[in-house]
């Protein structure tokens, strides 16, 4: 079994999986637009370009996402998706690249439990949490 984050936005599902391409070092697995499927009378014209669905993958990881139609994003609550790393530096950098122009909740910092972690709502108003966890 694989579990697998879904991302709705709110018409930025493309720019920032193109951003998360870049910080993190995937492969996008392309961008399913409303335009000409099944769902394009469900959505306004003017939305027939944004993504239905994409994905991107990182590693053996899978990031999902979409754009919700207008009257179906509520904005991304309840959650955080986590990055776990082993080095400190490759954690500082991606916390740094991702949290840039969003809003940092805790500042990344060594811990009790982690030797760096950290948190943080991006851009696009997805939540992140960056850890380098201490051996238990």
């Amino acid at each position: 079994m694989d579990i697998r984050p879904y991302l709705n936005f709110n018409g930025q599902c493309e720019e920032a999986f193109r951003f998360y391409e870049r910080v993190l070092g995937g492969k996008s697995l392309g961008f399913h637009r409303f335009r000409g499927s099944p769902m394009e009378g469900h959505v306004p014209p003017e939305w027939a370009d944004k993504v239905m669905h994409t994905g991107l993958q990182v590693g053996k990881q899978t990031i999902l996402g979409s754009d919700a139609p207008p009257d179906r994003f509520h904005g991304m609550h309840g959650f955080a998706v986590c990055l776990d790393f082993d080095n400190e530096a490759e954690a500082e950098r991606v916390f740094a690249a991702l949290s840039e122009g969003g809003q940092v909740h805790m500042p990344i910092a060594e811990t009790f439990w982690a030797r760096r972690f950290g948190m943080f709502v991006d851009r696009y108003g997805t939540p992140w949490m960056v850890d380098v966890p201490k051996p238990m």
